[in-house]
């Protein structure tokens, strides 16, 4: 397995130098424990349970041979996202959405993240007319809940594809993770205390082929520098390849169309 340190020196041996150790006792661009298990769901086509640290999300992919009206007579798929986080998967009870009668905006915000995410790694006419629905059901949360939602849903995205026969679809990987700036410094793959002090908060989805899907920063506390955007934007640079050979080392071979 690749290390941080041997990461850093084909990126920027510079960032070194930043290594500060944090409450956690991890250092500034050292993730989390992360963990994956395939399959863990018996009948989804595919399936995954990821952890980021305290954080863990099951993620499952279901398969339908139908397609939304909009797509009729295009012969081209589409793949659709969910995510819910159970009651007690924070501190306190949290009301299921079911009976507030919709999803909250935070929820809308993330499944479409999730969606837009994993779309932009498929070929949607080499799918076929099919429909894959995405569901993310969050078991723990203790921050990066969507970023560990993405990383996990690739895993099960393949397995999906691979048991239908259409890995022929898949384009490039996909992973998300979170940075930002606490106590002056850049810190990647934040749990919940350091998002909750956070003077920045990022979470940037990535491809494998150096591309990025989506980069959502804010400023929490006080605005950040160019030199500050690209100092996280280096840290999750090192998070997210750490992540792509994660996925790559629970999952069959599998090649993408670039």
């Amino acid at each position: 397995m690749t290390s941080i340190g041997d990461i850093l020196k084909q990126k920027d041996p510079g960032l070194a130098a930043e290594l500060a150790v944090r409450v956690s006792g991890r250092r500034s661009l050292e993730l989390r424990a992360i963990t994956i298990e395939p399959s863990p769901a018996k009948h989804a086509e595919g399936s995954a349970l990821i952890s980021f640290g305290d954080t863990r999300v099951i993620t499952t992919v279901s398969v339908e041979d139908r397609i939304p009206q909009f797509l009729r007579g295009k012969g081209e798929g589409w793949l659709t996202a969910e995510y819910a986080m159970l009651p007690r998967a924070t501190h306190t009870r949290t009301a299921r959405e079911v009976t507030k009668g919709s999803p909250s905006g935070r929820t809308h915000e993330i499944q479409r993240l999730i969606g837009r995410s994993l779309r932009s790694v498929l070929d949607m006419k080499a799918l076929g007319e099919r429909t894959l629905t995405v569901d993310c059901d969050v078991l723990q949360a203790d921050g990066g809940t969507r970023t560990a939602s993405i990383t996990g849903a690739f895993v099960a995205l393949v397995l999906a594809l691979k048991k239908i026969g259409a890995l022929g679809a898949l384009r490039d990987q996909v992973a998300a993770i979170s940075v930002g700036r606490v106590k002056g410094a850049t810190v990647v793959d934040l749990d919940y205390l350091e998002d909750s002090a956070a003077e920045v908060d990022m979470n940037i989805v990535g491809l494998a082929s150096g591309a990025f899907v989506e980069v959502q920063g804010t400023a929490e506390q006080k605005p950040f520098s160019k030199t500050d955007l690209d100092d996280m934007m280096k840290g999750a640079q090192v998070g997210l390849d750490i992540l792509f050979e994660k996925q790559r080392a629970v999952l069959p071979p599998f090649k993408v169309k670039g």
